[in-house]
């Protein structure tokens, strides 16, 4: 679905090229295990409480980053 992949292209582009093999590992479950991809937009948006297998401190980041503090535009998907 577009938004999942507008959040988490831009999540990838600034998060990915730092992670440690534990946090790669998190992240991989968290984008291939869900069958349902609103399901992971509604747990990162905070519309859904995330399942305990889930909650962890890659979602965090991504909750975070959701969130957009700094005003980011995130209308394209960008180049990775």
């Amino acid at each position: 679905m577009l938004e999942n992949g507008l959040l988490l292209s831009t999540f990838a582009k600034k998060y990915l090229n730092t992670f440690n093999d534990k946090q790669l590992r998190l992240y991989d479950h968290l984008i291939n295990l869900p069958s349902n991809d609103w399901d992971i937009f509604y747990w990162a948006t905070g519309v859904k409480p995330t399942p305990p297998e889930f909650d962890n401190e890659v979602m965090d980041l991504l909750k975070k980053h959701i969130q957009n503090e700094n005003r980011e535009a995130r209308i394209m998907q960008p180049d990775l």
